[in-house]
């Protein structure tokens, strides 16, 4: 039993920094990519887009569906067929190679500006690792699947230095089991990913947050402007977003079935991909995975108006992406629309109260996030570890998400795609 017991806990323990080095070369190759293409060295991807010239971001689009056109197509022609992270946890050996050359493309596509998320590569790499060391170390196979699971979550873990999120994920997403058997290697593997990856990924939060949102600032209730009606607007606005949510879910799965398979690839995904670019002339802030324009919501630096349509173009702009044959997550993009829309929902209450606007998007990225992850418990903790927004605000963030998620359940049917 010790040998067994010793053996499973050795293998744990590499899974978690083998998915922390995952993460960790993602974001280093992905920050030289969106540097070289856009020609800064300091400050957020979308500073440097916007202080790129246009003409930068059209090309660099262009460039990026030509290589993401070329790539995919030779993989899936000659390549062997991509395993998802959620067949791999159902017992599907992933094919290292072309798992390794499907996460290298979508970590160029996306630093190109692909608005598409990241967080599918990382996923991908630590649950080939985790699959790659439990075939190795002769474990049983339940034990395998959980490990490969608590790869992928510790990838994201790592990429975002969000480690209860990692480990959350791996619990409520990928295995739906609460058992010392899951959640001690999901922690663990995740906080060991998390641990690893901090060499070069940022310990500050994803978002930055108003004074009274942060939790290092707002210490009680007293300090955070709002009243029952903000509830209200919770339920009302999660509903609301809930339903959108289902919809974005259904775009998105409808463009991944019918995506092009074969040569056409190679027409359209440079197409779409140009058409982004020009859109970006713009609105720079439909670039990348999400995390410009979330920000822009969190900020509360455009009116309701501006933040309708960047999230109407965002949802375009991915939702096209897919479409064209390109492969990455969703789950960044969905919590930057979530964001804008709930900023947008809360723009007249703003007007009338006072109160930050970064509070309304707060509500309106879980809610999003929530059903487009069927995961509320997991939107909710990524949300807060992404801004590290103050506790007094889960309230009206749980609220708002069970709204959503009542709301949004007689349109799911099925996942959205990419988050693979």
């Amino acid at each position: 039993m010790l040998p067994r017991l010793l053996r499973l806990a050795v293998v744990t323990v590499l899974v978690g920094i083998g998915a922390g080095i995952g993460g960790m070369l993602v974001t280093l190759a992905l920050r030289l990519v969106q540097h070289l293409a856009y020609g800064y060295s300091a400050g957020t991807f979308l500073d440097g887009a916007t202080h790129a010239p246009p003409a930068v971001r059209v090309v660099a689009l262009l460039v990026a569906g030509v290589v993401g056109a070329l790539g995919w197509w030779a993989l899936r022609r000659w390549g062997r067929a991509i395993v998802t992270v959620e067949r791999a946890v159902d017992g599907r050996r992933m094919p290292g190679l072309a798992t390794l050359a499907n996460a290298a493309l979508q970590v160029v596509v996306v630093g190109l500006g692909a608005s598409i998320g990241r967080e599918a590569a990382p996923r991908e790499l630590g649950a080939l690792v985790g699959g790659w060391l439990s075939d190795r170390a002769g474990i049983s196979e339940r034990e395998r699947r959980i490990l490969v699971a608590c790869g992928a979550g510790a990838g994201l873990a790592a990429v975002y230095d969000v480690p209860l999120g990692g480990a959350v994920f791996t619990l409520e997403v990928l295995l739906a089991q609460l058992t010392v058997g899951t959640v001690i290697p999901a922690v663990v593997t995740a906080g060991l990913g998390t641990l690893v990856a901090r060499l070069v990924v940022p310990t500050d939060p994803l978002y930055t947050l108003p004074a009274q949102l942060s939790w290092t600032t707002a210490v009680r209730w007293s300090s955070v402007p709002f009243g029952p009606w903000f509830v209200a607007w919770s339920i009302v606005v999660g509903a609301v977003l809930g339903a959108l949510a289902a919809g974005f879910v259904a775009l998105t799965a409808r463009a991944a079935a019918r995506r092009p398979r074969s040569w056409r690839i190679l027409l359209v995904m440079p197409l779409v991909f140009a058409a982004v670019g020009i859109a970006s002339v713009w609105l720079p802030a439909i670039l990348g995975n999400g995390r410009g324009l979330g920000q822009i919501a969190f900020d509360g630096a455009i009116g309701m108006l501006g933040l309708a349509v960047l999230a109407i173009v965002k949802t375009v702009a991915t939702t096209g992406t897919i479409a064209s044959g390109a492969a990455g997550g969703t789950l960044t993009p969905a919590l930057a629309i979530g964001a804008a829309l709930g900023a947008a929902a809360g723009a007249p209450l703003h007007s009338l109260t006072g109160a930050s606007l970064s509070a309304f998007a707060l509500v309106g990225a879980a809610a999003f996030l929530a059903v487009t992850l069927r995961a509320p418990v997991t939107a909710i903790v990524l949300v807060v570890e992404f801004t590290h927004a103050t506790p007094w605000m889960l309230l009206p963030m749980v609220i708002g998400t069970t709204a959503a998620m009542l709301a949004s359940h007689p349109w799911r049917r099925r996942r959205a795609p990419g988050v693979d």
